[in-house]
């Protein structure tokens, strides 16, 4: 599964960047899973937008995530106690750092699973650990919730990552798993990509820099 998995983010990655192939591509998608496949790679395109590569590739370590199953419980924890679906606390967690995976400081200075700043997180973590996934999960359930997201979904998502392209790529991921909670297993195992001016760079479990790396020096060693 998790071949297939990492083959599904590899199209959808290529297909977002190709919006040219669309008359190509899209006809052949079974009617069932279009919906699914336009959302993807509308998410993609979103995505892409943010980016902006880069020459280094980052000072992070890239961890073994969660067990997938601990991770539902507590998105659906999060969701019984702040009322904030869990398909968007996922959604978040999976654009945010891969469920986990990443472990660094972003540039603007957010940590953790969900990416908070510590300011913010002392005040919706309730004591917590802001590098803990439960926690982490919970104080993005809170935080949400005190931004109006029963009633505004896309305002509080807005509050979370000031950027309507990061708005509308985690509605989309996370219209995916409320219509297919299944589909969570794939995402689950897609890889941590990195957008680089040689283009992307997968970077594995294990990969660990204390300092921006040469994109260059790392492909010289570690070929895609």
């Amino acid at each position: 599964m998790t071949a297939a998995a990492r083959r599904q983010q590899a199209a959808y990655r290529a297909i977002g960047a190709h919006p040219d192939w669309d008359p190509i591509t899209r006809p052949r998608i079974p009617a069932p899973l279009l919906d699914s496949y336009d959302r993807n790679v509308d998410a993609r395109r979103e995505l892409l937008v943010m980016s902006r590569p880069k020459d280094t590739l980052p000072a992070w370590r890239i961890v073994a995530p969660t067990p997938a199953e601990e991770l539902v419980g507590y998105y659906r924890h999060a969701e019984s106690a702040t009322g904030v679906g869990w398909a968007y606390l996922a959604a978040i967690n999976l654009v945010e750092t891969g469920f986990g995976r990443v472990a660094g400081v972003s540039t603007a200075g957010a940590q953790g699973p969900m990416q908070f700043l510590p300011s913010t997180f002392a005040a919706y973590g309730d004591g917590g650990d802001i590098y803990s996934p439960q926690d982490s999960i919970m104080a993005a359930g809170r935080y949400l919730a005190a931004n109006g997201f029963v009633d505004n979904p896309d305002n509080a998502l807005y509050r979370y990552n000031n950027s309507n392209q990061y708005v509308r790529a985690v509605d989309d991921y996370a219209a995916v798993l409320a219509a297919d909670p299944a589909g969570f297993a794939g995402y689950y195992r897609w890889d941590v990509y990195y957008t680089t001016t040689a283009g992307d760079v997968v970077l594995p479990v294990g990969y660990s820099a204390t300092a921006p790396i040469p994109v260059a020096d790392y492909l010289a060693t570690h070929p895609q």
